[in-house]
């Protein structure tokens, strides 16, 4: 015990320490917003990781898609390293930078706004992420629970007190520096627990070869026929499996937190850089908690079942390492808390920043007045807080009683937004013919959807057919009926403001001159 909490104590120094030593660059907004725009390669990829992957990726999801799937869930966090972080990056990073500078966007909403010459979009795209952040960010102390009860015998509700307080500190003090410095520390945290667990875990089944001949012989529910189902390369149910490997990858591109930290990298080698790192820090952790949830049957006896005898999935992963060295088992604590306190503060930044810079700075502009930096700065402190507290209540609320209402909607809201803002944001970057119309129509397919897998999961009703009734292909669906209704309502509508949109696009063709390692040129300087 005395180990443990010294451990956390060494933590939450560090933490605090990293938010009081970068309070000096949040003199401005753009400091504490964007880092002024300087934030490294390693910074950069490690912010971009540890927000992809929190805690309910290591206890929520990696024991559901471990116990449904078996080995072959390693698929996701495969496809969450080559879609949602290589592709992302190669694709979204150096277009995103650009453009974004050349607005003096901070916020994706505003990048709508400017893009499509439209402040209507703008509060819209606001709005559908006030809604949705929210129980998404709530959703991120549910992994605390299960692993403080068992380690510390801690009350669920000072676990996300504490959580919420020290994120807070650290995020107020210092900005989106602190946060990315603190993401950093935590994601090397991340990948060495993840390995050491893994192994733990293995060496507690008596290796991986005699790990994966146990996991062969247990039968599957879903495909009896199929001998060693859960080792077999697609698993059971490979349909399924797409539908997960999608959502969780592609849905990076449209996520407001994660497409934010491309607008903050500082440099053309940094994003060659973060890419690569992004990369194997996606591959490592990601797949490395898809292949220990695989193994989660093996633990079939010990984890928790509801009345109908169907598994509690967040039981699983804690049921796996409760057996492990005492040691073993704060490392866990840290890593979840490490997955779970970048994702929160990377969430509650973008959501405070975005409700004061695309509807509070405009609001008070309308009204004839204009809003300092302290101001901003003060209303973006405030709104922090307040997303905090609210999700903080709603997380205790969640735990204390029998309203699932949160849980399920985290689900729904990494869907939502990723198909209300994927399409546009993608098309915005790379067509100049997409229109504000296209915009509109996918906001409003996005959201639709998702609404209505929503009231089909709580009336019990079919949503367009069982397959889609899961908010994981409900999502997917979204997200690729956006990428096929936005060039279609495009060719039929009209850009306005041809010439501004020209402009915008001129910064991509910007003459720069860079060193010879980057660009062979002959003696009279025409490139080879």
């Amino acid at each position: 015990m005395f180990l443990k909490i010294l451990i956390l104590v060494i933590f939450f120094a560090i933490m605090i320490g990293v938010g009081v030593y970068y309070r000096k660059s949040t003199k401005d907004v753009q400091g504490f917003v964007l880092g002024d725009r300087k934030v490294g390669s390693w910074l950069t990829a490690f912010a971009f990781g540890t927000s992809y992957f929190s805690a309910v990726i290591f206890v929520g999801y990696a024991g559901q898609f471990g116990w449904k799937y078996g080995m072959s869930a390693t698929w996701i966090g495969i496809g969450n390293a080559l879609i949602g972080s290589l592709l992302a990056w190669r694709i979204l990073g150096r277009r995103t930078r650009l453009m974004t500078q050349y607005m003096h966007s901070a916020t994706m909403p505003d990048f709508f706004g400017q893009r499509f010459d439209s402040e209507a979009l703008k509060v819209a795209a606001s709005a559908i992420i006030f809604v949705f952040l929210i129980p998404y960010t709530a959703s991120l102390y549910n992994g605390l629970s299960r692993l403080f009860g068992m380690s510390f015998g801690i009350d669920y509700s000072w676990c996300v007190i504490g959580m919420a307080v020290l994120t807070g500190i650290y995020v107020l003090i210092g900005g989106y520096m602190a946060t990315a410095v603190n993401d950093f520390i935590q994601g090397v945290i991340m990948l060495a627990g993840i390995v050491a667990v893994i192994f733990s875990v293995l060496n507690d089944n008596g290796g991986f070869v005699a790990a994966v001949e146990q996991l062969s012989r247990v039968p599957s529910e879903v495909a009896p026929a199929l001998n060693g189902a859960f080792v077999s390369f697609l698993g059971p149910e490979p349909i399924f499996l797409i539908g997960v490997v999608l959502l969780t990858s592609l849905g990076t591109w449209g996520l407001p937190q994660m497409v934010g930290k491309f607008y903050a990298i500082r440099d053309e080698a940094a994003i060659r850089k973060g890419t690569f790192i992004s990369t194997f820090f996606a591959m490592i952790v990601a797949g490395g908690c898809y292949f220990l949830g695989g193994f989660g049957r093996l633990y079939g006896n010990i984890i928790e079942y509801t009345p109908n005898n169907t598994p509690i999935y967040d039981s699983i992963v804690p049921s796996m390492i409760q057996n492990l060295p005492e040691l073993m088992i704060g490392i866990v604590i840290i890593l979840v808390l490490s997955a779970s306190m970048s994702t929160l503060s990377s969430l509650v930044l973008t959501s405070g920043s975005t409700l004061t810079l695309d509807i509070i700075k405009p609001a008070v502009a309308k009204s004839g007045k204009s809003m300092s930096e302290r101001s901003q700065l003060l209303s973006i402190r405030l709104l922090v807080v307040f997303f905090i507290i609210v999700s903080s209540i709603l997380a205790i609320i969640q735990a204390k009683s029998s309203v699932t209402f949160i849980a399920q909607l985290m689900g729904i809201s990494w869907g939502a937004l990723a198909g209300a803002f994927l399409a546009p944001f993608l098309y915005g970057l790379y067509w100049k013919k997409t229109t504000k119309a296209a915009v509109w129509a996918s906001f409003i397919s996005g959201v639709a959807i998702m609404c209505g897998c929503m009231y089909g999961t709580f009336t019990k009703t079919v949503f367009i057919s069982p397959y889609f009734s899961s908010p994981i292909n409900a999502g997917v669906l979204a997200m690729l009926l956006g990428l096929v209704i936005v060039p279609i309502v495009s060719a039929f509508t009209r850009v306005k403001n041809k010439d501004k949109v020209e402009k915008m696009f001129d910064c991509y063709n910007r003459e720069v001159t860079v060193r010879a390692s980057t660009s062979l040129m002959d003696a009279k300087g025409a490139k080879k």
